[in-house]
Formats: structure tokens, C-alpha cells, sequence
């Protein structure tokens, strides 16, 4: 059984940057496919970015975020640059144990509790 538990929300004002963190227990990460969703409120929850040899990102957020595996510390990383106040939404982390990316949440088998992303304009 694969846990996940994310860290690293928090308030932010525009342009600026936060670093959300997943540790999974249970499995190695290199035997996982990892990504990032979103939702807003009054909003379905999005794909943000995905990957384990490659990284997958949703068209708004190329070139802003950037996903990261660390599969020494079981740990796969959000850095999320210039930071908009649409960004602002419940951040997941999610797992799956067929390791090919898919941008559709019912792919995911596992997922985190969530961490409050919120930027000020």
C-alpha cells in the first residue's frame, strides 16, 4: 500500500515561489508513476505535471513549474516559479503503480491529503 503525504503549501504573492514536497512510503519511487493535480475552487481537478524518466506539464504551467524525483529520499518534488493568482488551489500529489504518464486523475491509485496553494494578486 502506497502513502503519500505532501508539504511546502502556503501563501504567496504573485511572481513568487514555493516548493511542494510528496514522500511516498510503501514502494519505491522508481517503481511508480508520480504527478501533481490541482483543484480550484468551484473547479474539476487538473493535471499539473507528471513523470519518472520525463517530465509531462499542463500547457499552464510549462516553463514555471518543474517536477522532480528523488528516488534516494522517496521524494518527488513541485518547484513552482512566478506564480500567478490562478495558480491558487488544493495541490495533490498522486501515484500510480503502471508506470506510464496519463493526465486523468482516475488513472491514480493513491493519493495525498492535499496542501493549500494560495497567491495574492
Amino acid at each position: 500500500q502506497v502513502q503519500l503525504a505532501e508539504s511546502g503549501g502556503g501563501l504567496v504573492q504573485a511572481g513568487g515561489s514555493l516548493s511542494l514536497s510528496c514522500a511516498a512510503s510503501g514502494r519505491p519511487l522508481a517503481t511508480l508513476m508520480m504527478a501533481w493535480f490541482r483543484r480550484a475552487p468551484g473547479k474539476e481537478r487538473e493535471f499539473v505535471a507528471g513523470g519518472r524518466l520525463s517530465a509531462y506539464y499542463a500547457d499552464s504551467v510549462k516553463n514555471r513549474f518543474t517536477i522532480s524525483n528523488d528516488n534516494t529520499r522517496n521524494t518527488v518534488t513541485l518547484q513552482m516559479n512566478n506564480l500567478k493568482p490562478e495558480d491558487t488551489a488544493v495541490y495533490y500529489c498522486a501515484a500510480r503503480q503502471q508506470v506510464t504518464i496519463s493526465r486523468d486523475s482516475d488513472a491514480y491509485e493513491c493519493w495525498g491529503q492535499g496542501t493549500q496553494v494560495t497567491v495574492s494578486s
